[in-house]
């Protein structure tokens, strides 16, 4: 093969690259364009309220710590986690046998006081009629009679002393002060009880609140009365709560007051559940798309956006406060920005948006 022949055979050669470079191509991207109907909005900023979010708890506006008035060794208790119970029912019992002794002791000093009180009133009565007859001289009467007002004193003691022992032999049965539901045990069986020292807490599911935290500036816009809408782990709507405890004394440690808001009825909710409350602190200025302009894709929250020449893009945005219907931008989108609010399900990267009207935020 000569000269001229290798080279005719490079340029059909390169040519051929050329054509198969620039044709299959432009024809694929023809292929690729794809035409969707979609309604389109305009992006602008909007007023929209300013939240001061702060986490918090679900509490019990009602709760008690039972402990034992005894101090002894704890019997039996008969309740767990979990139980609902009812005022007056038995909770724990206390070992009495200490009590028990102290009753019995108790008795036999009442016993002996009634007896001495007895003989102090004979003599008295005795005596009386002996004074009343001058037999007896005035110092002997005021001797008997000093007598018998000290075994009165001594037997009305007795008897105190007797109905303390007795009194306490009834705290060795713990009872329920309050309707409600045991959400902690704190001893068990066999463990020494003390007054103070709780066994039990009671709690009454009818009554819960959220407890928070919040800065001194917030702090300084919220009074008493005032709404703070409330989102709970487990709700899948949140709740509107009512101020109703505003601590003035901020925390030494952590420089913020406590706040406590009142809830509505509502099923499920359960004391010790996390919340977070939102508290309206002003009013600003910022995004908001209607949620049917957001999508999940591949796990990631975006909106489709519209470029100059109608091709749609899926963008990451970060999305804030739900209201109403509409979700706040807190970031991913500018004003003037145009945005896929119709139909957008139906999209995908790349494809040509026809418009099937416009819509103003």
């Amino acid at each position: 093969m000569n000269v001229q022949q290798r080279s005719m055979g490079k340029l059909a050669l390169i040519l051929l690259v050329l054509l198969s470079a620039c044709q299959p191509h432009d024809q694929a991207a023809e292929v690729q364009v794809r035409k969707v109907e979609a309604q389109v909005l305009t992006v602008s900023l909007t007023a929209m309220p300013v939240f001061d979010a702060t986490p918090g708890s679900v509490i019990s506006e009602q709760q008690v710590q039972v402990a034992s008035r005894l101090m002894g060794y704890i019997r039996d208790i008969h309740v767990h986690e979990g139980d609902t119970v009812k005022t007056g029912q038995l909770l724990f019992t206390i070992d009495p046998s200490d009590i028990q002794g102290q009753v019995v002791q108790a008795r036999a000093g009442h016993a002996q006081a009634e007896a001495a009180l007895g003989d102090a009133k004979s003599d008295f009565e005795r005596f009386s009629n002996l004074y009343k007859e001058e037999s007896v001289s005035k110092s002997q009467y005021d001797k008997m009679k000093l007598q018998y007002s000290m075994a009165q004193s001594q037997a009305r003691a007795a008897r105190a002393g007797l109905d303390m022992a007795e009194s306490q032999l009834r705290y060795a049965e713990v009872r329920a002060p309050i309707a409600g539901v045991v959400t902690q045990k704190m001893a068990s069986k066999g463990d020494l009880a003390a007054p103070g020292r709780p066994v039990l807490v009671l709690e009454n599911p009818g009554k819960l609140m959220v407890q928070t935290s919040v800065g001194n500036e917030t702090y300084s816009l919220l009074k008493l009365g005032d709404s703070a809408r409330v989102e709970i782990s487990g709700q899948a709507q949140a709740l509107e709560g009512k101020i109703v405890r505003l601590v003035p004394a901020a925390d030494a440690m952590s420089h913020t007051h406590l706040v406590k808001l009142e809830l509505p009825d509502a099923k499920g909710l359960t004391s010790g559940a996390f919340a977070r409350v939102r508290f309206n602190v002003g009013a600003g200025q910022g995004i908001s798309v209607p949620k049917a302009a957001i999508l999940q894709r591949a796990g990631i929250t975006g909106v489709f956006v519209v470029d100059g020449q109608g091709i749609a893009r899926y963008r990451m945005v970060r999305t804030g406060e739900d209201r109403e219907g509409a979700v706040e931008i807190a970031a991913g989108l500018n004003p003037g920005e145009k945005i896929v609010v119709g139909n957008a399900d139906a999209l995908s990267s790349g494809d040509l948006v026809q418009l099937t009207g416009s819509k103003a935020p």
